[in-house]
């Protein structure tokens, strides 16, 4: 039995020694005057080959959530380091807060995430880490708040990313357009208000701050783009709203609806297949590692 237990603890123990590696980075933010984490899932490929640069994923987390979600609540909980291995792909997860939608508040000092990510997240990633410190070399995704903060923050820096991509993303800010209780609707509505001051009139209160209505903006850019979402969100009319929004100005891009609801059981699934879209954009780049 000792000697039993004893193997399986060697295999194990080589096991983990060639998996990807995740580190905690804390990363000081002048623009909020504060600081921030973010993990970082290394590939276990990155330790070998000491000369090479590598892609990097950043995946954002969801409202009330943190930079430890993707790492923490998946039902696979290897999920992130299978992915990271199998692509050679570095992956960050940031801190987004909880309510923040990863857009810069002119009212919060201190909520000003799109600069952060964009500007101060990338280059610290990019000065700590082996990184392909390009456009060709990144893609940013998430699910929920970071669905939407993901495909807002590519659509306003198309020059930073090769490609975007949202997980049952929030792409209509407007919560009247949410099919959720009152209260939380309620709740979500003061938040918005709380950063961006009062909304416009309409079924798009805050232009330009909202990905429905920037639809003309990932026309222009023409970054690869990939969303999907569960039949049973709550989200799903503000995804078909975007999609159909894309279709009408003919900007591709690829949507799907699966069964499933606002899980993690749902994200889980989505992630891998948002994975393989961002591989063959980084292989036709070159800058997947094979």
């Amino acid at each position: 039995m000792l000697r039993c237990s004893a193997l399986i603890w060697l295999l194990l123990s080589a096991f983990l020694a060639n998996a990807a590696k995740v580190d905690t980075l804390t990363i000081d933010s002048k623009g909020m005057n504060r600081q921030l984490r973010a993990a970082v899932v290394l590939p276990q490929s990155y330790k070998k080959a000491k000369k090479t640069g590598f892609p990097v994923l950043y995946l954002l987390h969801g409202g009330s959530g943190s930079f430890r979600d993707w790492l923490s609540k998946t039902p696979d909980k290897e999920l992130l380091h299978r992915l990271s291995d199998q692509y050679n792909l570095i992956i960050v997860t940031p801190d987004g807060d909880p309510t923040s939608y990863y857009f810069d508040s002119p009212l919060v000092k201190t909520s000003q995430f799109e600069s952060f990510i964009a500007r101060e997240l990338i280059e610290k990633i990019d000065a700590t880490y082996r990184t392909i410190p390009e456009k060709k070399g990144r893609v940013i995704a998430g699910l929920s708040m970071g669905g939407h903060g993901a495909m807002f923050i590519a659509a306003r820096h198309p020059d930073l990313f090769a490609a975007a991509g949202s997980m049952s993303g929030v792409m209509n800010i407007n919560t009247a357009t949410w099919k959720v209780p009152a209260d939380f609707a309620t709740s979500r509505a003061e938040n918005f208000r709380r950063l961006l001051g009062p909304p416009a009139a309409g079924e798009a209160p805050y232009p330009g701050m909202t990905l429905v209505t920037l639809a003309d903006k990932l026309n222009q850019n023409q970054l690869p783009l990939i969303f999907d979402i569960g039949v049973d969100d709550f989200l799903i009319e503000t995804n078909r709203d975007l999609h159909q929004r894309l279709l009408a100005n003919k900007t591709p891009h690829e949507y799907t609806e699966r069964p499933g609801a606002h899980t993690w059981e749902y994200w889980g699934n989505a992630l891998p297949y948002q994975v393989l879209f961002f591989s063959k954009i980084l292989k036709a780049n070159g800058t997947l590692i094979p």
